[in-house]
């Protein structure tokens, strides 16, 4: 699986992408955010307040409930507002 992280999300995280190996136990967004909230305070620190986040699964916007597969990418970013 990749991550990709952007603006303050990565900022927090101190890294702009992952890859890795995702364990069968998790199978949706939301079971992903916790898996990664658990890397490091810096994780912890960027998904703390998921309502300031949002999650696009191989480019498609996603919810905590929609399905992740071992070699989807997933993105995590602050909402955009346009102008």
């Amino acid at each position: 699986m990749r991550v990709l992280y952007f603006a303050w999300v990565r900022e927090r995280v101190g890294v702009p992408e992952e890859e890795f190996a995702l364990p069968a136990a998790v199978g949706t967004v939301g079971a992903l955010l916790d898996l990664l909230e658990a890397r490091s305070a810096g994780h912890a620190a960027a998904l703390a307040d998921r309502s300031a986040i949002r999650i696009a699964v191989n480019q498609d916007f996603a919810t905590p409930e929609t399905a992740v597969a071992p070699h989807d990418e997933v993105a995590i970013f602050p909402p955009v507002t346009g102008g």
